[in-house]
């Protein structure tokens, strides 16, 4: 049984200006470099701020090396998963553990530039905005496949979800307190933040940048995780599939009229023996309209026991700014009669 404790975050107003949220996992020969432009950046804003690197269970020396810059580093915050847990669970983990009135969200491999945080701090407080967006203007640094896939994905979000969702923006985005207890009020579930930032509706604005190459290591989004994320984007957040399935239905009924007008008229005509092909056409293309939609009726079931069985998206093994229990990302699951004092392991 975990042993709870009331969060600090819910109790006072934020303790720091700014938090910068960073999901790692096997990032250790990036360190340096994100170290080197960061923290210039953060000590030129002449605010309080933290670092929340998020240690998604590493198995190099990310997390050797974060607890060596620590000591050089006070407001660098180390918040350790107990395994991996995937780069969205991890960004959930540190938005929730983030004390700042504002909390930036930043990959480490340098590809969004950390020298357009102060922009986006201060584009946020000038038009009073609970999200400012870093939208990528330049992606010459990215393959030609990467490109193309990266812009056939948002001209789909935009058509299935709404025109709202911002086009060319990843991870790199400002969010306001307001916007982080949206988050944590959430139920806690896999999100894709791209899609589910702006269906909130906060006042939002843009800052453009050109997307750098990787500055070190390998990318940790391979074409399967990107595929992964593509349908996580479409079965969470669209319900297209399902009327897909619909009229995949009707097309198959359809066809099986047009098979059975043809199929009599043969039999009237006394040649039955020519239908077989047509036949053996029919079945096999009802058949796989049948697989579909039953492939994507079991997509939304598997959610809903996913979301059913209530398992934590992430578990924090230990965060160096509390020294308190390993907490989890489990969501409050929804009113109750006693509402006793909101445990610390909430990720919601």
């Amino acid at each position: 049984m975990i042993e709870v404790s009331p969060d600090p975050t819910d109790r006072c107003e934020p303790s720091v200006a700014l938090s910068v949220v960073i999901p790692m996992f096997n990032e250790e020969e990036a360190l340096p470099a994100l170290v080197g432009r960061l923290r210039p950046v953060l000590d030129g804003t002449h605010e309080t701020y933290e670092v929340v690197a998020v240690d998604d269970g590493s198995t190099d020396g990310t997390a050797v090396r974060l607890a060596g810059l620590r000591g050089d580093w006070p407001q660098l915050r180390i918040v350790r998963l107990r395994r991996n847990s995937g780069h969205q669970a991890a960004l959930t983990a540190g938005l929730h553990h983030a004390r700042g009135s504002h909390a930036v969200s930043l990959d480490a491999d340098l590809q969004d530039p950390p020298e357009k945080i102060p922009e986006m701090l201060a584009l946020a407080r000038t038009r009073q905005l609970d999200i400012v967006y870093g939208v990528r203007a330049n992606r010459s640094s990215d393959t030609g496949f990467k490109r193309r896939t990266a812009g056939l994905y948002y001209w789909l979000m935009r058509r299935l979800v709404g025109p709202h969702v911002c086009a060319q923006a990843g991870d790199f985005r400002l969010l306001s307190r307001h916007a982080l207890d949206a988050l944590k009020a959430l139920p806690d579930q896999p999100q894709v933040y791209r899609l589910l930032m702006p269906w909130f509706g906060f006042p939002s604005g843009e800052v453009t940048y050109r997307r750098d190459p990787r500055v070190a290591g390998r990318t940790k989004y391979p074409l399967r995780k990107m595929v992964l994320l593509a349908i996580d984007s479409v079965i969470g957040f669209s319900v297209a599939p399902l009327r897909l399935a619909v009229w995949l239905g009707s097309l198959a009924f359809l066809v099986c009229l047009g098979m059975l007008a043809y199929t009599l008229a043969v039999y009237a005509a006394g040649d039955t023996t020519r239908g077989w092909t047509s036949l053996i056409i029919a079945v096999l293309f009802i058949g796989s309209v049948q697989l579909v939609c039953l492939g994507v009726l079991g997509e939304y079931i598997g959610r809903l026991y996913t979301a059913a069985q209530r398992r934590p998206t992430y578990y924090v093994a230990d965060d160096t700014a509390a020294a308190s229990t390993p907490t989890a990302g489990v969501a409050w699951p929804g009113p109750r009669r006693d509402p006793g004092p909101r445990p610390d392991f909430l990720g919601g």
